[in-house]
């Protein structure tokens, strides 16, 4: 990296504000922390508080940037091998609607994973944009879904010529990529854009044992969660461009759309020294977060019970290849549920996981974690292992058991496409329950949550199987967004 990457020029411009005691008469009401109550003074503090300014002279404007702003976003560009890099407040979700926009008019078709995250849902019905569905490779081994094959995109591209782009999820929330730089050479040899969804890579540009960035391969845009992995605050995330396949002042209008106009300055400077971080020393701290994470896949696969995906994996169609700070495992052999896994974890041991579903749990090792934590979580799992290691096993993730029916479900295919997210979603609708709604079209984003990929979009036909499985997850605990009902016991399908 160049010497210049240990400069913070938006961090700087911030302590230079407070440093000289601006009288101020802007927002934030509170006044740089003097009109805060002394509850949130004691949470956040007092520097917090003091640099929590919005966008005044010499702090420059996050919409039309012409200095601390756009140096930082000059040096996180050339950090990422980028043409052009924006800085997101709204987190990947705005970072994915502004892709699609940028990219597809209404009525253009766009090549999109079925397993893509909500917000690709949702550029989807803003853009007016058709979405091609290309399923991903499912895992019957994990029970989950990998990314998409070159070989499925090819056949996609071949069934939808006039398709505009194709936008690809890698890695996926399981920490599996596909092969971006053959899909990229495909995609880009017949014209057409490639966006990606890197939300969960915002540290694989930075070491060589991790897999290939998505502007390494190249990518028209993709996006990166900053406060995923490194040490942005929640809801950073950044947008890289390459090339002019996709529109700049485009892009940049469309961005002036998602973003707020009162973009919080803390936001913007954790940004601006995660890239630094990762630039000036990126290599050294991921190279020990991918030691306990690979230390951590180790000790799990030594206790009864659980069993710790890897390297084994990799190879797999839709896992060309591994994030190895991404630890996925499950207690299947101890009749444990991950939901149960995580209760288990967050109230007897305190400790909170990143994720967990029917048969998995996704913990994150990240540059904050250190062999004590890693160890501490370990004799978590050997409690627990202990206490049920003689309970029977749960079913085949292929088929598993309805304990309240005492019959086997099987897992859902993905629901046929009947109308556009578009036209579905501000059609005319009816609220029926959901019981008794299969051969309706759904006009809501139905997303267990996490990892935020839908079991129903809007426009998609409501299946009996989706209504099985939607029972047996909503029993097991599952936190489900997007439907009116939260009980999800009526859903609103098309009049």
């Amino acid at each position: 990296m160049k010497r210049d990457q240990d400069r913070t020029p938006y961090l700087d411009a911030i302590l230079k504000y407070v440093k000289d005691g601006t009288l101020s008469f802007h927002c934030p009401g509170h006044q740089q922390g003097k009109g805060a109550h002394k509850r949130l003074r004691d949470l956040i503090g007092k520097s917090a508080l003091q640099a929590d300014i919005t966008q005044v002279l010499g702090l420059d404007d996050i919409h039309q940037p012409f200095g601390p702003v756009l140096e930082a976003q000059e040096l996180a560009a050339r950090a990422y091998g980028s043409d052009y890099t924006h800085f997101l407040i709204n987190g990947s979700s705005s970072g994915n609607q502004a892709m699609v926009m940028a990219a597809c008019n209404p009525g253009e078709e766009i090549i999109v994973p079925r397993n893509a995250h909500k917000s690709t849902i949702s550029a989807l019905i803003l853009s007016g944009a058709i979405p091609a569905y290309v399923m991903p490779e499912f895992d019957f081994l994990m029970h989950v879904d990998h990314a998409v094959t070159m070989e499925s995109v090819k056949k996609a591209l071949q069934d939808h010529p006039a398709a505009k782009a194709v936008l690809l999820v890698s890695p996926t929330y399981y920490g599996f990529s596909a092969d971006l730089s053959r899909i990229s050479k495909l995609v880009h040899g017949l014209g057409k854009v490639l966006l990606v969804d890197e939300a969960w890579g915002p540290h694989l540009h930075f070491h060589p044992d991790l897999p290939l960035s998505a502007t390494a391969a190249g990518a028209d845009l993709c996006i990166n969660s900053t406060h995923k992995i490194i040490g942005g605050l929640s809801q950073t995330s950044m947008l890289h461009q390459i090339g002019n396949r996709v529109d700049r002042g485009r892009l940049q209008s469309v961005l002036r759309i998602f973003l707020s106009t009162s973009p919080n300055s803390l936001l913007i400077a954790s940004m601006d020294v995660a890239r630094m971080q990762m630039a000036t020393e990126g290599k050294k701290i991921l190279s020990r977060a991918i030691r306990l994470g690979n230390y951590l896949r180790e000790r799990i696969n030594t206790i009864p019970g659980f069993r710790c995906y890897g390297e084994e994996i990799v190879g797999k169609p839709g896992a060309f290849d591994m994030d190895p700070t991404r630890i996925t495992f499950t207690a299947r052999e101890l009749g444990l549920t991950g939901y149960e896994i995580e209760r288990h974890l967050r109230y007897r041991h305190n400790i909170q996981i990143e994720m967990a579903e029917l048969f998995n749990i996704v913990v994150l090792i990240t540059i904050g974690h250190s062999r004590k934590d890693v160890d501490a979580l370990v004799a978590a799992l050997r409690s627990i292992s202990r206490e049920y290691q003689k309970q029977a096993p749960l079913p085949s993730p292929s088929i598993f058991f309805d304990r309240r029916r005492g019959r086997p479900v099987e897992l859902p295919d993905w629901p046929p496409q009947r109308l556009a997210p578009r036209e579905a979603f501000t059609a005319g609708f009816a609220t029926v329950p959901l019981k008794s709604s299969a051969g309706r079209i759904c006009t809501e984003l139905v997303t267990p949550y996490p990892p935020g990929i839908p079991i129903l979009c809007p426009g998609e036909e409501i299946t009996q199987d989706i209504i099985d499985y939607l029972d047996v997850e909503m029993a097991a605990g599952v936190h489900i967004q997007g439907p009116v009902d939260p009980l999800l016991e009526t859903i609103r399908v098309v009049k």
